[in-house]
């Protein structure tokens, strides 16, 4: 195997748990804990979502979304409603307090984006973001055939 085989995986890997390790320290402030601001992005993104296209989106298992979920219910920033088209289904959407830490959340998005793509071109910018979502999309399958296992 070739060096650039896995080095690449090693890379996204390092980045990843770089920006969500300084998003937890930043994030403990709003009384939230381990990457539970991702889940409000995505519900404030997607209103009315439900809990497994949550888990799907964040590549989690449905326990994970479900504590998280509650514990960010318990603090003001979401709300859980019964889903009228499905009886077992309900829907999350955030609240005005859900909202105003969202505001936050991409303002420090912002900041880290900026940062990881100092000193890149416009182009190597488009060029890196579509390689990496070609890398999110290939790896789906083999992230769905690993969950249902």
């Amino acid at each position: 195997m070739k060096e650039l085989d896995y080095k690449i995986l090693r890379y996204v890997g390092t980045l990843s748990r770089a920006i969500n390790s300084a998003a937890d320290i930043k994030y403990k402030k709003f009384n939230l804990q381990k990457g539970q601001y991702l889940f409000i992005t995505r519900i404030c993104e997607n209103p009315g979502i439900n809990l497994i296209d949550l888990s799907n989106m964040l590549k989690v298992d449905k326990t994970t979304t479900t504590k998280a979920v509650k514990k960010l219910i318990e603090i003001g920033y979401i709300n859980k409603e019964q889903d009228e088209n499905y009886r077992k289904g309900y829907k999350l959407t955030p609240t005005e307090k859900g909202l105003e830490i969202y505001e936050k959340i991409m303002e420090e998005e912002v900041k880290r984006l900026e940062i990881s793509l100092q000193g890149f071109s416009e182009e190597q910018k488009k060029l890196v973001t579509d390689l990496v979502k070609k890398m999110s999309i290939n790896i789906e399958d083999y992230w769905m055939e690993a969950k249902n296992k």
